[in-house]
């Protein structure tokens, strides 16, 4: 009997214990005469071996099969480790009853079977949770085992905390296997972190993943929040995403015949000591510190020749002045091409159904798109002089910036590790059929190396801030060029010349064409009043947005990259620069000393944290974007819906005034000069397009007024929280790759983004331009812009 109970708890199948019958269950054939207290005390052991011989099958399960790696080590140390100590501490019971051993055999050769339970009660509680981690490991219910089972980073959390108890044998073995788990991890991470390349085993269980789209020529990485284990903050899960990026992409564009000249990339010997030293339990403060050292090491010796400062600074002033609409002449260009383009489409839409008879021609084509970005480049070169440079800027936006109608359906959303933890949700409202009745996106193509500066997402934010501020922009220069069509606004008829001047019927004619214009003149004095009104409302913010927003962060984050010395003396401005403007900034920056910061840093000590660190330098970047896109008001659903409507009520308004300044010629046509269109009524017209302008006028007022109520609901809703435009979204807490103020390790330049002004400074302009108004019209008087 006794030979049965070792070989059951070495994990053998025994005719003692019968698992077919239930759990724990004993032959009750077999085991006739023994007492109860004997049948309590097998029944420890059977649970004891039956645990043995489960843990063994469902280890082997998993070491051989499962998606993680880490998993497989914790199941192998399992079983090599504790599973093998419980089969010495059986093999040492053995022995000692074969030798006779009187802690076991007492008089005439009997074993107590009490003693023997009493060896094995320890085992009792290691084994069942033994049990329960490889439960956690591999559960019971197949169809979710499949479909997700348990990650490395999932059972590395639970190791550490199960490590938090009060058994001493529990926590020993705890930490053991964590121990087993955080070495796996770190054999991943060192693949990643050293060559730049995901792990050959168990990738799809490490928390970097590469992005398989067809459309991206490069790899692209992202990072998977649920895959990161919990003693890696995301701030440094950020700079592990960054070097492992900086590493592939180097790699891979030396590959490649003419590709990116840099620095041969060397596997550092400090670098791998620094990973070596890190024991487990891994801290987070040691595994930070580790990170960065290694960051801050590459790139100072490959990233500094890779993205040096002067090109990120001219991709980025290359965004300011042309998505965020820096230089004004290009807004005007490109808004006075397309308008041509969609007139040129219409014309040719009349043209096909005149012939035709169907709808032929009223779309707009690419090349149509493809053509307005052209004739707008060609009208900014046009402006520059002969004896002035070469605008380098131009030409490399040219090259870059691409006008095409974009799909939606085919879009590449934004990862999560690239949107959520940095940007803002932004508001699914849509400027980006403003420019065109369809679809359109002002894209910037980013070439290597600066995509590992600038992702797709950021282009994406930019090209949605660029929609929104063009559609603010567009609408303004519709309502100005209203105020040039002076045959609308002021009529001077000039008497007819003798004989007819002199003459009754002449006389008469003059009369009825002076009356008929001062009329005309009366009707369109509301129209004017909405009009002016209008254009007030959507200067005064577009003024705000380009000026106090767009302007003052641009100048306020390129006097962190570059230095407050080397900043430009220009006062800020709340209009949108010109291309004098720019080159000026240019030739100051190009006149400057040498930057300090650039110069070599001495190899004798760690090195140090400064402005070139491409990585800082991203984040900085992506926090001044955060910042834009929720002063931009970008993230309020209610107000980027009512500016909608109202830039959608603005281009009906003028398109009505249009049509009825040309239905006004063709009648005075008639009247004046006799020549009759007999198959157009243009009298009916005239009151059809009075209705539907007084109609729309309504509608812009209306606009207005719930414009400015929105804009008080926004600074109601932010002050009344204590919360500025720079701190709503936890700037100095939840941005990766930076750190707190008050963290230790290298340097870092803690990029705080500037606070623009809050919307009371918007409200008071506007309440300021209602009261003149009330002293200047009528039809400004019922101010908040509302109706009249």
């Amino acid at each position: 009997m006794l030979h049965e109970i070792l070989l059951s708890l070495s994990g053998q199948p025994s005719p003692l214990f019968s698992p077919s019958q239930g759990k724990d269950a004993l032959a009750q054939d077999d085991l006739f005469l023994l007492a109860p207290p004997e049948k309590a005390l097998l029944r420890s052991i059977a649970h004891l071996s039956q645990l043995h011989a489960q843990l063994r099958a469902h280890t082997s399960q998993i070491s051989s099969a499962h998606r993680s790696v880490i998993c497989r080590s914790v199941s192998t140390a399992i079983v090599t480790n504790h599973l093998g100590n419980f089969q010495k501490k059986v093999l040492e019971v053995e022995k000692a009853i074969l030798a006779e051993d009187s802690g076991y055999v007492g008089g005439y050769g009997i074993v107590p079977l009490s003693t023997i339970v009493g060896e094995f009660t320890p085992w009792t509680r290691r084994m069942e949770w033994l049990w329960e981690v490889v439960k956690f490991i591999k559960p019971g219910n197949k169809v979710q085992d499949s479909r997700h089972g348990c990650t490395g980073a999932a059972l590395i959390n639970h190791l550490r905390t199960e490590s938090q108890t009060g058994y001493l044998d529990v926590k020993e073995m705890a930490v053991q296997l964590a121990t087993a788990a955080e070495t796996a991890w770190m054999k991943q991470l060192s693949m990643w972190i050293l060559y730049g390349n995901l792990p050959i085993y168990g990738k799809d269980d490490f928390f970097i993943q590469e992005d398989s789209d067809p459309e991206e020529d490069d790899a692209q990485f992202s990072m998977h929040m649920e895959l990161l284990p919990s003693f890696v903050s995301a701030q440094t899960a950020g700079s592990i995403l960054f070097i492992g990026k900086s590493l592939n992409h180097v790699r891979a564009k030396k590959k490649i015949p003419g590709g990116i000249s840099t620095a041969p990339v060397t596997l550092y010997r400090e670098h791998i000591q620094h990973l070596a030293g890190l024991k487990s339990p891994l801290s987070s403060t040691q595994l930070s510190t580790a990170v960065d050292w290694i960051r801050l090491s590459l790139s100072q010796s490959t990233l500094s020749k890779l993205l040096p400062l002067p090109r990120i600074l001219e991709m980025l002033t290359l965004l300011h002045d042309f998505l965020l609409l820096g230089r004004g002449e290009f807004a005007v260009a490109l808004v006075s091409h397309a308008d041509s383009r969609i007139g040129e489409s219409r014309r040719r839409g009349a043209l096909a159904r005149a012939h035709s008879g169907g709808l032929a021609g009223l779309l707009i084509k690419e090349g149509d798109v493809m053509t307005a970005l052209a004739q707008a480049w060609a009208e900014l070169f046009s402006l520059q002089k002969e004896e002035d440079p070469a605008d380098e800027e131009l030409e490399l936006a040219r090259e870059l910036l691409r006008l095409s109608i974009s799909d939606n359906k085919s879009g590449r959303p934004m990862t999560p590790s690239q949107r959520s933890t940095t940007i803002p949700e932004i508001s699914r409202v849509s400027f980006d059929d403003i420019l065109f009745p369809t679809t359109t996106c002002l894209t910037a193509q980013v070439r290597a190396p600066l995509d590992l500066f600038l992702s797709s997402s950021d282009i994406a934010v930019y090209s949605k801030i660029h929609s929104y501020l063009l559609g603010i922009r567009r609408a303004q220069i519709r309502l100005g060029d209203l105020w040039k069509r002076t045959s609308l606004r002021r009529n001077h008829p000039s008497p007819w010349g003798p004989p007819r001047s002199n003459s009754a019927f002449g006389q008469n004619k003059l009369k009825e064409g002076r009356e008929r214009d001062n009329a005309r003149i009366r009707q369109m004095r509301p129209i004017w009043a909405t009009a002016s009104a209008c254009l007030f409302v959507l200067s005064e913010i577009g003024s705000f947005f380009q000026g106090e927003v767009v302007h003052e962060s641009w100048q306020h984050l390129r006097e962190w990259i570059e230095g407050p010395s080397l900043s430009t003396g220009s006062a800020p401005g709340s209009r949108p620069g010109t291309a004098s403007s720019s080159k000026q900034q240019r030739q100051s920056r190009a006149a400057s000393p040498d930057r300090g910061s650039s110069q070599p840093t001495s190899n004798t000590g760690p090195p140090s944290m400064g402005r070139h660190d491409p990585e800082a330098l991203t984040v900085a970047h992506r926090r001044h974007l955060s910042t834009l896109v929720q002063s931009l008001f970008l993230t309020e659903t209610e107000f980027t819906s009512v500016l909608r409507i109202l830039l959608t009520s603005v281009d009906r308004f003028v398109a009505l005034v249009i049509r009825l300044e040309t239905i006004q010629r063709n009648m005075d046509l008639e009247t004046d000069e006799g020549v009759v269109d007999a198959l157009v009524d243009y009298a009916q017209e005239e009151r059809e397009v009075w209705q539907d302008l007084r109609s729309t006028c309504d509608d812009v007022n209306a606009g207005m007024t719930d414009l400015v109520s929105s804009l008080r609901d926004i600074d109601d809703h932010r002050s009344g929280e204590g919360l500025g435009p720079a701190t709503q979204f936890g700037m100095g807490q939840a941005w990766p790759g930076t750190r707190a103020e008050g963290s230790t390790g290298p340097g870092f330049h803690h990029y705080v983004p500037r606070q623009p002004a809050g919307v009371d400074r918007l409200l008071m302009k506007l309440d300021f331009g209602s009261l003149r108004g009330a002293t200047l019209s009528p039809g400004l008087a019922d101010l908040e812009f509302g109706r009249r």
